[in-house]
């Protein structure tokens, strides 16, 4: 499952990968689903889905059933959920997962063009050290156990994380990127 897919090419891609494996794409705005939940209808692909949906409201048909969740590049409140952390958020994330289920939050920023930004989500930095101090406790308190918050190079996050927005993050900036990995208690 990936909350914040955008325009969904993250679970469009592993579906390919993986056509045993059922793909569920969620984000708030539906408008940006449409392109290839219609591609994957068109061509047949019968293991990706997407809905519309928030953090703070995920379908309660998906409780329990997510064995791996990830989390690409979010912004805005979805950002402030997984950075600050948000109880409530984590805690609605956590009821989709199977215990042991991993989470994998990816986050870049650059720190000159992202400063309005974080300093309104009340985000002082998004490096891996200020991350990893910020959200045991709260990831703990919803049901997750963090097991590493390292940086990542742009290379590796473009390999491992075909989204747009990494696509065009990735190369050519100041931004730096951080992956923060869970498991479901």
């Amino acid at each position: 499952m990936d909350v914040g897919t955008g325009d969904g090419r993250l679970p469009f891609a592993w579906a390919r990968e993986s056509p045993e494996r059922l793909f569920v794409g969620l984000d708030a705005n539906a408008a940006g689903l449409r392109a290839l939940s219609g591609r994957a209808s068109r061509e047949r692909m019968d293991n990706v889905a997407y809905a519309r949906a928030s953090i703070e409201a995920l379908p309660p048909e998906l409780e329990g059933r997510a064995d791996r969740v990830t989390v690409v590049m979010p912004w805005g409140s979805l950002l402030a959920a997984v950075a600050l952390p948000s109880l409530a958020a984590l805690r609605s994330l956590r009821a989709v997962c199977q215990p042991g289920a991993s989470l994998s939050v990816v986050l870049g920023s650059d720190p000159a063009r992202d400063r309005a930004e974080l300093r309104r989500l009340g985000l002082a930095s998004l490096d891996a050290d200020a991350l990893a101090d910020r959200v045991g406790a709260g990831y703990g308190e919803a049901g997750f156990r963090v097991t590493r918050v390292r940086g990542l190079g742009a290379a590796e996050t473009a390999a491992r994380f075909p989204t747009t927005w990494v696509r065009r993050l990735s190369f050519g900036t100041g931004r730096a990127f951080v992956q923060l990995e869970a498991r479901a208690l």
